[in-house]
C-alpha cells in the first residue's frame, strides 16, 4: 500500500487525478485521499474505482457528486463540512481540478470564508500536451474549450489570434473537424499545430502539421478520445530591410552600438545577433 492515512489539516484539497494511465496518481494525492474526512469527486464512479485500483479504502467517509449540473446544491453541503473542522478533498474527473473543471466556485467560496484551499498537484492535459508536441513551451495560452456554434467559435478565436505564444485548447471528438476547419480560416492555415489524442493512454496519438493539413486530414477521420489542439504562435511579418536600417541609424545617434541594436532588435522582434551586425557596420 503506498500511501498514508495521517489527520489533515481542515481544508480543501484539490486532488490532481490521472489523464489516462492509473499509475500516474502521485503518492500525496492518495495520502490527501486516504485522509480528508469527506470526498467530492466530479465524477464519483471514475473516483471510486481510482481508489479500488490502489487498495484506498473509503471506510464510511461520505463521497460527494460535485460537477457543473449540481454545484448550487452541492456546494452548501462541502462548505458546511469546512465549517465543522473537517478536511474535504475534491478531485476532478481526470487531471488538475480547476482547469476547464467545476471545482472554481467551490475554490472561491472557500477562499471567501477564510477557509485552507490548497493542492495536491499532478496530471494535467494540457502540461502533457505541451511536453511532446514539439511546439514552442516559453509561453502559452490555455484557451479551453472552445463555443459550440460557428459564429462564436470564430469569434473566440479571432480573439487570441494575436496572443505572442503556444495556443492550447480542449476539444470534444466530435468538433474537432470543425474547429481545426475555423482555426485554418481565423488564425491562418499555415500556422503549425499539433492534434494531441488520448494521452497517456494505450493509443496515444499526436499528429502534427500545418492547420490547413490538419483540417484536411480530420475533416474524413473518426476520431475518438479527449483531445488537446496546440497552435503555434503567429509569425512576425517580415519588415523590409530599409526600416530596419532607418531604425537603426536614428537609435545609433545616441546610443552605442551595442543598445541600439538592443533595442531596435526588441522592438521589432528581430535577433538582436543580426541587428547587432548590421549597426556595427552602419557605425563604420
Amino acid at each position: 500500500m503506498n500511501y498514508e492515512i495521517r489527520p489533515l489539516p481542515a481544508g480543501l484539497y484539490f486532488v490532481a487525478t490521472p489523464i489516462g494511465s492509473a499509475r500516474d496518481i502521485t503518492l500525496r494525492a492518495l495520502d490527501v485521499l486516504a485522509s480528508a474526512d469527506v470526498i467530492a469527486a466530479e465524477d464519483t464512479r471514475t473516483l471510486r474505482r481510482l481508489l479500488e485500483i490502489h487498495g484506498v479504502p473509503l471506510g464510511e467517509r461520505p463521497v460527494i457528486a460535485y460537477h457543473d449540473h449540481n454545484g448550487d446544491t452541492a456546494r452548501p453541503r462541502l462548505m458546511r463540512a469546512l465549517q465543522e473542522g473537517k478536511s474535504v478533498a475534491y478531485a476532478s474527473e481526470a487531471g488538475t481540478p480547476l482547469v476547464a473543471d467545476p471545482g472554481f466556485s467551490l475554490a472561491r467560496a472557500a477562499l471567501d470564508e477564510g477557509h485552507l484551499v490548497t493542492s495536491a498537484p499532478g496530471p494535467s492535459a494540457v502540461i502533457t500536451a505541451l511536453t511532446i508536441a514539439g511546439l514552442p513551451t516559453d509561453r502559452f495560452f490555455f484557451a479551453g474549450f472552445l463555443p459550440n456554434a460557428t459564429g462564436a467559435r470564430r469569434s473566440a478565436l479571432e480573439d487570441c489570434a494575436a496572443v505572442p505564444g503556444t495556443l492550447a485548447f480542449y476539444e470534444s471528438p466530435k468538433r474537432l473537424a470543425a474547429s481545426l476547419a475555423d482555426m485554418a480560416g481565423v488564425l491562418g492555415g499555415d500556422r503549425e499545430a499539433a492534434v494531441c489524442r488520448e494521452l497517456t493512454k494505450k493509443f496515444e496519438e499526436v499528429r502534427r502539421g500545418t492547420l490547413s493539413a490538419l483540417a484536411a486530414h480530420y475533416a474524413s477521420a473518426s476520431v475518438k478520445g479527449e483531445v488537446v489542439v496546440l497552435v503555434d504562435r503567429a509569425q512576425a511579418e517580415a519588415l523590409p530591410q530599409e526600416d530596419v536600417e532607418s531604425a537603426l541609424r536614428r537609435a545609433l545617434e545616441t546610443l552605442s552600438v551595442k543598445d541600439a541594436a538592443a533595442m531596435v532588435a526588441e522592438a521589432y522582434g528581430l535577433k538582436r545577433r543580426e541587428v547587432y551586425q548590421q549597426a556595427l557596420s552602419l557605425s563604420r
